[in-house]
This record gives structure tokens, sequence and C-alpha cells, in this order.
């Protein structure tokens, strides 16, 4: 029999060009509860991954871009699975972030475009994180990270801080205490903390630098959705 992925002749249980099955198990309650366990896996999967972050994220992310990518869940992955669970904790606890205000003309381009940050937090964060990667790649540009690789870190960086939020926007919306602000301040702490291990642990100058990139990359974000939301109004008059 032939391959069915590559179309090479197999005569085993795997095919020898590409490893493919030759025979594919049906997918049944079973297979979903053994998917389930596999992305669970303490080892290797998205508790390791999380524990690796909290502890340790510089070197697990330097790790994962330079040395071996078993280890870690995929970096996109893992910021659309916390993205997501912040977003169910928001729906079912109703947590108000408050992490962007805007009061301007109702039915603006740019008050449209600053309510979707506010209601859509998760996917706004993977948005901005481009933003931050720039001020990041111009801080550090001494160091041999690409954009693209600075990006992958703050995937796994901002998916830790959306956990975060979602933690503490829980205990918020069960105990109607005010944790959101700490939420916040946690939030920023690590992702500043975070980026400037993954650089130079040892200089306060890369705390300093994640710090100011983190803000600027905020800044910038802001900026560019009023100026799109303004020219959006502009052409719509």
């Amino acid at each position: 029999m032939n391959c069915k992925n590559c179309n090479a002749e197999v005569n085993s249980n795997f095919c020898p060009n590409c490893g493919q099955p030759t025979s594919v198990k049906r997918i049944d309650r079973h297979y979903i509860i053994r998917e389930i366990g596999h992305l669970l896996h303490f080892e290797r999967g998205l508790l390791y991954t999380i524990r690796a972050l909290i502890t340790n994220p510089g070197e697990s992310i330097r790790t994962y871009l330079l040395e071996t990518r078993s280890r870690l869940v995929k970096p996109v992955f893992f910021i659309i699975v916390t993205s997501l669970v912040y977003s169910l904790c928001n729906h079912y606890f109703h947590f108000d972030d408050n992490y962007v205000n805007y009061s301007g003309e109702k039915g603006s381009a740019t008050t449209e475009l600053f309510k979707w940050v506010q209601e859509d937090y998760g996917n706004s964060n993977m948005v901005m994180a481009i933003f931050i990667a720039l001020w990041t790649k111009l801080f550090f540009r001494k160091y041999n990270f690409n954009f693209f690789e600075i990006l992958i870190l703050l995937c796994f960086i901002m998916g830790i801080a959306m956990l975060i939020y979602s933690i503490l926007g829980t205990v918020q919306g069960i105990t109607h205490l005010k944790t959101m602000q700490f939420a916040g301040i946690g939030g920023f702490a690590y992702t500043t903390f975070a980026i400037g291990q993954f650089y130079d642990k040892r200089k306060i100058a890369s705390y300093v630098k994640a710090f100011l990139a983190y803000i600027l990359g905020m800044v910038t974000f802001v900026l560019i959705l009023m100026i799109v939301g303004a020219l959006i109004d502009l052409i719509n008059k």
C-alpha cells in the first residue's frame, strides 16, 4: 500500500519516509481525553510552560528560541489560550479592568476603536504587542534577536500577564474586592521583569529599558488608535 500522506510505498505500520501511521484511529472520547491530558501534561505541556514562565521566564524563552522547542507549548497557541481564559473569566465574572478609558463623541470611529480595546482586551493586547516589540527591538538593538523573535518573547510574557488578570479579575468578581488594580500592577511588573531577565538579568539597565519599551509601546498603540479613528471620521465626513 502507499502512504496517504506522501504516497511512498509502505510495508509496515508506519511510513518509512514521513512516519505517518498506515491507519488512523477514529476520534472518540478516549482520543479527546488523551489530547487534553497531553496539553496539560506537567512536563511538556501547558502547566509546565506556565510554571517555567513564572519561575524563570528569561532563560526559558531563550532556551526555546536558541536551543530546543520541545518543552514549551507554541507561543501563538499560548497567547490564544490565555486570552480565551481571560475572555471567559471576564464574561462570567464581569470584572471591570479599566485599562483603557476614552470618553469621546458617541458613534465616532475613535470611540468605537477604544470600545473594542475595552471589550476585547485579549485580542487588542496581541496587537499592542507589535508596538511593544518595536520599542524593545530599538532599546535592545545590540542583542542579536530579530523582530519576530521578540514577538515570540512577548507572546509568552503577555500570556502570563493575561492569566494574572484572569485570576485576580475572577477574585474581584466573586468577592467584589478591588483586586484588578493589583492585577494591573502585577502584570506590568511581571512584563518588565521578564523582558529584562531575557536580555541580561544582571543589569539594572535591562529592566529600565524593558519598562520604557512597555510604556512607550502602550502609548504608541493608543496614539495609533486615535490617529486611525480620526482619519476614519475625517473620511466619513
